[in-house]
């Protein structure tokens, strides 16, 4: 299949003049005679990488200088720990999160290895809007509370960014990363893994406030102590040296592609033409998600209803995936589809797949 339009949830999409600007890099790194993954991350070289993938992401998203920002590994799912080993304070910490699926759940769990782990929001057996602020919990000694902005599986975003007073905010921003702008004074920390929205799988960026550093657990793994790596440009080990080019270079794309701002307007553009597609369906496609609350980035679909209909629904996946229309099986603890329209997707890719739900639709209602 030469036509590919991907929808991939993570390991995703990456902008095509990247990957161009990679191969053409791949042997011959700088006139070097190397490949970057063979330079030396103590070099001249990868060190001045290092420094220009930072100050490409500070311009981005206008980073004060009072944060770090670390190049690190172990995905979102490593932060699920080094978030409570490094924030934690005293013996016996109490960290407030807000559940809203499947991600912040399991942060929430991996939190309790470090901590009390108090949970803002009611309990829920399905995830499909955010609760009235009037039934949060919030504890007033908790040392930070977390949220993640963008649950991929179930497709709920936060809209705005929540209120927290004076206790440190800390927001896993993973799927949602630089599709928007961002006041990064609000938070104490701010993580994301690449593999959705600016690189390959490998590398995880923390955004961090420098009163936040040095103060780590014992028992948090030197790799994972902030402040170790903030005082080491990211290099305390060997870092994630191809991902770190690679991120560096998809930063760039987003400087010259207009920012932040122009993937805002791309970003609901994308998730506004499918979901135009599924309103009008007259139930043939349906999105579980209060519209308030759907996400930009990640549209769940079910197929036949608000149960959906897997066979339905198989195949959809099997058709659009004949046509060149990749990635839009649902997560399997949730079925269906998922759209992830992540900033490399096009609004051509958009339209293509726009085009296929229409005419699935009119060959197969009934």
């Amino acid at each position: 299949m030469a036509n590919i339009s991907c929808f991939n949830a993570g390991p995703a999409k990456m902008p095509k003049e990247v990957l161009q600007e990679a191969q053409a890099d791949l042997l011959n790194f700088q006139g070097l005679g190397m490949s970057v993954m063979e330079i030396s991350h103590r070099s001249k070289e990868f060190t001045k990488l290092v420094l220009e993938t930072e100050a490409s992401l500070r311009s981005l998203l206008k980073v004060p200088s009072n944060y770090k920002i670390l190049f690190l590994q172990g995905g979102g799912t490593g932060m699920f720990a080094a978030v409570p080993l490094n924030l934690g304070r005293g013996e016996n910490p109490t960290f407030d999160y807000f559940v809203t699926g499947t991600w912040s759940s399991k942060a929430a769990k991996e939190a309790e290895k470090y901590g009390k782990v108090n949970l803002v929001l009611p309990k829920t057996s399905k995830y499909t809007s955010i609760a009235d602020k009037s039934q949060w919990n919030l504890s007033p000694d908790a040392s930070y509370v977390y949220y993640c902005g963008n649950e991929t599986v179930h497709g709920v975003e936060f809209k705005t960014v929540p209120d927290t007073g004076d206790v440190p905010l800390v927001c896993d921003m993973s799927s949602h990363f630089l599709t928007q702008p961002v006041d990064v004074s609000k938070f104490a920390c701010i993580v994301a893994g690449a593999q959705k929205n600016f690189g390959p799988a490998g590398t995880t960026v923390a955004i961090v406030r420098e009163d936040m550093l040095g103060k780590a657990s014992p028992k948090c793994p030197i790799i994972w102590d902030f402040k170790t790596q903030a005082d080491q440009n990211s290099c305390y080990n060997t870092p994630p040296v191809f991902g770190i080019y690679m991120i560096g270079l998809v930063f760039k794309w987003l400087q010259k592609s207009g920012g932040v701002e122009e993937m805002n307007k791309q970003c609901v553009e994308k998730s506004r033409r499918v979901l135009d597609v599924v309103e009008s369906s007259g139930g043939f496609y349906v999105t579980p998600v209060q519209r308030e609350y759907q996400s930009r980035v990640n549209v769940p679909v079910l197929i036949g209803g608000p149960e959906g209909n897997k066979d339905m629904e198989a195949k959809f996946v099997e058709e659009s995936t004949a046509a060149g229309l990749i990635g839009l099986k649902g997560h399997r603890s949730v079925g269906g589809l998922r759209i992830s329209l992540y900033n490399a997707v096009t609004l051509e890719d958009v339209d293509r797949l726009v085009a296929f739900m229409k005419s699935f639709q009119a060959a197969n209602k009934k």
